[in-house]
């Protein structure tokens, strides 16, 4: 009880230190998670100029343009979408500080001019009519909120479209070149000046006899820091364990297609009784025999030339009869065996016009089609006597009855080629009319559009043709094989825990591959797109050396290990020696062939160092090459500051060590206008605003990229 009651009086006491406890804890898991104390909330994708882009912004962006983009990967997609981003909040605030609007006469404008050929606002003159705009906005917005916010968004990107063009049309504005700029650019150009000179080679060093310490190639890169900035980047090796199949599943697959070619003798446990199960060679219904037996493949039911098969492939077929049987071959990932169904002498392309009638039911019929089959028929039938043989009529009637895209046209469809027909998109009916019979002809067919009038108006490229049934199996990996790409996995994982990865990888005989990714980059050479493993060597807990295994990784297992980290900032010496060692090996050259020198004059020069005198005539400042010599500014220009008959001191050049002596000058004739050079640089100066103005902008802004961090 005494104990309670000090307790009690010292209340006060208590409570402070709970609270000084409490507070020590937040303190203490703050400073264990930096991220949440310094950097922005996880909902913050970037911030640019102080304005932020949201996660959920950012995300839904990149999903439309997704749906926009199917064959790009989402890193193609993210980064094209940060750009844009980026782009647009620069832009604007430029746009902003300088007070610009699109008012409503120059949007009435811009829509005008964007939607100029499109049918729905055009009058029946073919003229942009604003009244059909209006009406197509205001029945946008009582039908559909959603599509009438596109349309909105639609305004706002032309807007900052245009506003973006206006604010590059004001700076070119600016943008122009005085005529002492026309002089000075006629000087650069037309003044002339001839040389003698000796260069000594950086070349005549062997690079084996200077030596450079890595403290020495450090102090380049410090002094030379912004060529040598890098992005943060990490280094790893991994070995990929890939699930493929053997030989002797590729001989298993063999055998199982082999199988299939004659009829066996099958157990039905239904009926209790042996059946007999036919085969490739045998069935009378390849189209069944081979949907039921192929991986992937199905049959394809048309007649393909030589030329659609691999080479070798399609001499081999073309040389069997039909209901013979060529294979089992290999080909693009799978085995084969081929069976020839037909041969037919089929044009490769054809041209053909037609009448069509669609019906209720039918495909891509409007809404307004109530017309039954029956009245389709009818319909059909009383037209094709008037048409039959009269090509003005039948081009009278298609143009119109016809609703679809031959319209206007005579009812041409145009050329249809088999090489490129495919039965999944191209109605079979109509195809098979137009393939087998001969020009000329005209019939009524029914296919899935509706009733059609066909005429085959041409043919040409008459060749052989077959049709073939194909069953395939896809070449993979067997169980087996798998459990045993996984037991590798396994036991190299196990053998790295206690010793070298490269070492116990050339013991084992795997192939050790070495990468180097930066934060957002996802497609592995070999591996394709792994941004799991490029997330996994960034995070903060892995460090060099360790390393770790990922099952997910298609076609096989991956183990990983982390061996160097690059963060943001200079870069290391090894990664910057590529150019640092050559520079800084240059520059010891050139100090070594200076310093044993003491030659005056060119033929000294060229005495001591083993070297010829050479001539360059004609060289201006505007192109400051050297004959013999190449790109060679600084000594160009220490020329043109020479007097005529002077002799410079030692130079050193991108090439070498030169010592130059000034032959002959020749100075710009005076011209009485020099605008024709005052325009070109002007127009210099309005491609460089083109090209550079907003990456200079993009270089100025505060840009603070955290997508490595939120995004997955």
């Amino acid at each position: 009880m005494a104990i309670l009651n000090k307790i009690r009086q010292k209340t006060f006491v208590l409570i402070l230190v709970i609270a000084l406890a409490l507070f020590a804890f937040i303190l203490s898991s703050l400073f264990d998670n930096k991220d949440a104390l310094f950097s922005k909330s996880p909902d913050v994708v970037a911030t640019i100029n102080g304005e932020d882009i949201s996660r959920e912004e950012f995300s839904n962006m990149v999903e439309f343009q997704q749906q926009q983009r199917p064959g790009s990967s989402i890193s193609q997609v993210m980064n094209s979408v940060f750009e844009a981003k980026v782009r647009e909040i620069i832009m604007d605030g430029q746009i902003e500080k300088l007070g610009m609007t699109v008012e409503a006469d120059q949007m009435r404008d811009l829509i005008k001019t964007t939607y100029a050929n499109d049918p729905t606002f055009l009058n029946e003159a073919g003229l942009f009519d604003e009244s059909k705009l209006k009406l197509f906005l205001d029945n946008l917005k009582s039908s559909s909120q959603e599509a009438y916010q596109n349309w909105v968004a639609r305004e706002q990107s032309l807007a900052a479209n245009a506003l973006q063009a206006n604010y590059f049309n004001m700076v070119k504005a600016g943008t122009t070149a005085t005529l002492a700029e026309g002089q000075l650019e006629h000087k650069l150009e037309s003044e002339k000046v001839d040389i003698k000179y000796v260069q000594v080679p950086y070349t005549s060093i062997a690079d084996s006899t200077i030596k450079v310490s890595t403290s020495e190639i450090k102090d380049y890169i410090t002094k030379n820091a912004n060529a040598y900035q890098a992005d943060a980047s990490r280094t790893f090796q991994y070995v990929f364990f890939k699930e493929e199949a053997s030989l002797e599943d590729e001989t298993n697959i063999q055998n199982d297609l082999k199988a299939l070619l004659k009829d066996q003798e099958v157990y039905n446990e239904t009926s209790k009784e042996t059946e007999t199960r036919v085969g490739f060679l045998n069935t009378k219904d390849p189209e069944t025999f081979v949907n039921g037996n192929s991986d992937d493949l199905k049959f394809v039911d048309k007649y393909q030339y030589k030329s659609s098969f691999p080479q070798a492939i399609g001499d081999s077929i073309f040389k069997l009869d039909a209901g013979q049987v060529y294979g089992p071959y290999k080909d693009a990932g799978y085995y084969k065996i081929t069976k020839v169904l037909d041969y037919k002498k089929l044009a490769d392309s054809i041209e053909s016009s037609h009448i069509v009638i669609p019906f209720v039911g039918t495909t891509r019929a409007a809404a307004d089609v109530t017309r039954t089959k029956e009245e389709a028929k009818a319909m059909i039938d009383s037209i094709f006597p008037l048409v039959k043989n009269n090509k003005t009529k039948f081009a009278e009637v298609a143009n119109e009855i016809n609703s679809d895209g031959t319209k206007g046209k005579d009812g041409s469809i145009g050329w249809t080629r088999l090489t490129t027909y495919n039965p999944a998109s191209f109605d079979p009916d109509f195809a098979n009319f137009l393939f087998f019979n001969d020009k000329g002809s005209i019939d009524v067919v029914l296919t899935k559009f509706g009733y059609h009038i066909i005429r085959v108006d041409d043919k040409k490229n008459v060749d052989t043709a077959v049709k073939v049934a194909t069953v395939a199996r896809k070449i993979e990996p067997s169980t087996a094989t798998e459990d045993k790409v996984f037991e590798n996995a396994s036991n190299f994982e196990l053998a790295i825990a206690n010793g070298s990865f490269a070492e116990v990888a050339k013991k084992e005989n795997y192939e050790v591959r070495p990468m180097t990714a930066k934060e957002l980059d996802e497609n592995i050479p070999g591996l394709g797109n792994q941004r799991q493993i490029v997330r996994w060597a960034f995070e903060d807990e892995t460090e060099i050396g360790d390393y770790k295994r990922f099952d997910n990784v298609p076609g096989g297992i991956v183990i990983a290990q982390l061996t160097a980290k690059q963060e943001k900032g200079l870069m290391s010496v090894e990664d910057a020696s590529v150019t640092a060692l050559p520079a800084v090996r240059k520059e010891k050259k050139a100090k070594l062939i200076m310093d044993r020198v003491s030659a005056t004059t060119l033929e000294d020069f060229a005495a001591a160092e083993n070297q010829t005198v050479k001539s360059s005539s004609a060289i201006n400042m505007k192109n400051p090459t050297i004959a013999g010599a190449g790109q060679e500014p600084l000594v160009v220009g220490t020329a043109f500051g020479l007097k005529e008959g002077a002799t410079s001191k030692l130079i050193k050049g991108n090439s070498g060590v030169f010592m130059v002596q000034v032959t002959k000058k020749t100075p710009a004739v005076e011209l009485d206008n020099y605008l024709p050079f005052a325009n070109q640089v002007s127009s210099q100066k309005l491609s460089a605003v083109q090209a550079r103005l907003y990456n200079a902008l993009k270089v100025a802004a505060e840009i603070e990229d955290y997508r490595a961090k939120t995004v997955q």
